[in-house]
């Protein structure tokens, strides 16, 4: 029996999934030892108790992901594409909203000192795109596979994540590689759930190496959010700035909707990046004037609790309906490929990132933000680093600086290092 349930079924198993995850990282303290993040706990657990009954024999359940209701989308959407009740991803208004609220949150000084430190991180990552491209090419070679099954299952899926894969996958196809789409998507979802696992574990590997002790909970600032780690007093807590958390929501709404026009317009320019890209943009944009002005209204705690409450959303929504069953065909070779490719990513972000960043608390996090987009995705990069800055303490410029450098800046040089790979190979 096929069951396909309905997409707002995961918005229902959202805050289950979030409690579940509490709970267990509540009662297995190892679990928060080493920054694991709670949604990512919790939607894990989730997807694989789906994968269990799907392989138990009493029925193949799997959750719709796209809808087309209209007053869902219209934030994320032109006013040209919503006239069309396009289908969109059911996290897609949750995911832009919480990378407006990294754009309106990152203050224009933490962006421009952190000249270096961004230099280092976008170079840094550049050359794991080429690392990640030799290594599995040398792996397909060595294990008899197609070469392009290397670059496929590096820097294509790991540093490029989903949306990369299925963008390059027409012309992986062209130069000969079969079932290409297919194969990228397997080879991403591996590494969205290693990017999630591996992330935090690595900083608190790091930390411990260098004796620095967790600073417990830290208390609200201007510029980051109180660590709480229950999603029910994050929602308590926004609620308690009241007409402040209204202002700011309707400002985020705001900064959504001018982005997606944003996003519509380098789409039509050619520039193939994320969805959220416009609205990141326009944050960033709103940010900076303000802070330029001498601005006050601009509350740093506020935006920093809304985003606390619409990551683990959109992580819980997310990771609950990964389908599990899809790592199945990450096996053989390509299996073998993306765990090599996984280890030397750790090993590169420990022995040559740590070190150009500082061996400081901030180079942690941003360590453990590589890590995340440099083997997942941008939001596990996002939810590893406020899982340590809730347990060690703030790090502001990291929070600053790894979004747009995963978000969108490493397109900009990950692009031409497949392109040239794929040509050389092909």
């Amino acid at each position: 029996m096929l069951l396909t349930l309905s997409p707002w079924l995961l918005l229902f198993f959202a805050v289950p999934v979030l409690l579940l995850g509490e709970g267990v990282v509540r009662r297995l303290s190892w679990l928060s030892r080493f920054n694991l993040p709670v949604p990512v706990v919790g939607g894990l657990l989730f997807s694989a108790l789906l994968l269990a009954v799907n392989i138990s024999g009493l029925g193949v359940v799997s959750f719709a992901t796209k809808v087309s209701a209209g007053w869902w989308t219209w934030l994320v959407t032109t006013e040209i594409e919503w006239a069309t009740r396009p289908m969109k991803n059911l996290n897609l208004p949750l995911l832009v909203a919480f990378f407006t609220c990294v754009g309106l949150g990152a203050p224009a000084r933490l962006l421009r000192t952190g000249g270096r430190a961004l230099a280092v991180l976008l170079l840094t990552a550049s050359v794991l795109a080429v690392l990640q491209n030799t290594v599995g090419v040398a792996m397909a070679l060595a294990l008899g596979a197609p070469p392009l099954l290397g670059v496929v299952c590096g820097a294509l899926t790991l540093v490029g994540g989903h949306g990369t894969a299925l963008g390059f996958a027409p012309r992986f196809e062209q130069a000969g590689l079969a079932s290409a789409a297919t194969i990228g998507a397997s080879a991403a979802t591996f590494g969205l759930v290693a990017g999630g696992l591996f992330a935090g574990p690595m900083a608190e590997w790091l930390f411990r190496g260098r004796g620095e002790k967790h600073a417990g909970p830290v208390a609200p600032s201007s510029e980051t959010p109180a660590a709480v780690a229950s999603f029910f007093c994050d929602l308590r807590l926004l609620g308690g700035f009241g007409g402040s958390a209204v202002g700011h929501a309707v400002l985020i709404a705001a900064c959504v909707k001018a982005g997606a026009w944003v996003s519509f317009g380098l789409d039509r320019a050619g520039a193939s990046l994320p969805a959220y890209m416009g609205a990141l943009l326009v944050g960033f944009a709103v940010r900076a004037a303000h802070d330029a002005t001498g601005g006050t209204w601009l509350r740093g705690e506020v935006i920093g609790r809304l985003a606390a409450v619409l990551l683990p959303l959109f992580l819980a929504v997310t990771l609950a309906a990964l389908n599990l069953a899809e790592l199945a065909a990450v096996a053989g070779p390509m299996l073998v490929i993306l765990v090599v490719n996984t280890l030397v990513s750790l090993a590169f972000a420990a022995w040559i990132v740590w070190p150009l960043l500082g061996r400081d608390h901030e180079a942690g996090v941003m360590v453990a933000g590589l890590v995340g987009f440099g083997v997942g995705s941008t939001v596990t990069a996002v939810a590893a680093m406020d899982a340590i800055t809730r347990r060690r303490g703030p790090a502001p410029r990291a929070v600053a600086l790894v979004p747009p450098t995963g978000g969108f800046l490493i397109d900009f040089t990950n692009a031409p290092v497949i392109s040239t790979f794929l040509n050389f190979l092909r």
